[in-house]
């Protein structure tokens, strides 16, 4: 299901295209040091690329860690949960949400 995927490219708009030609809407985000999301779902798909730093995303039901750096993807199916702890140097991601 869920598998990080490398991003080849990297550029933003490339990564930007790519997305929105799949169906996402985008949107970017960023976290300090060691913030922490607790164990949620979201009734979309959704895209994650890492842009700068890391984070890592931990899927409770395949009991796995998905670490991801700059330039890694992650898709989420809906209802899919998560929880996610981000890296030493923070992270900042662009994020495709679609139904």
């Amino acid at each position: 299901a869920a598998a990080p995927a490398r991003w080849s490219e990297g550029r933003l708009m490339d990564v930007e295209k790519v997305l929105m030609g799949q169906g996402y809407a985008l949107h970017t985000w960023s976290n300090g040091p060691d913030f922490w999301y607790p164990v949620h779902d979201h009734p979309y798909a959704k895209a994650i690329v890492a842009l700068k730093g890391s984070i890592t995303f931990y899927l409770p039901a395949e009991k796995r860690e998905v670490p991801l750096k700059a330039g890694e993807r992650l898709d989420l199916p809906p209802q899919t949960e998560h929880s996610a702890t981000v890296g030493p140097n923070g992270v900042t991601c662009l994020e495709g949400q679609k139904n």
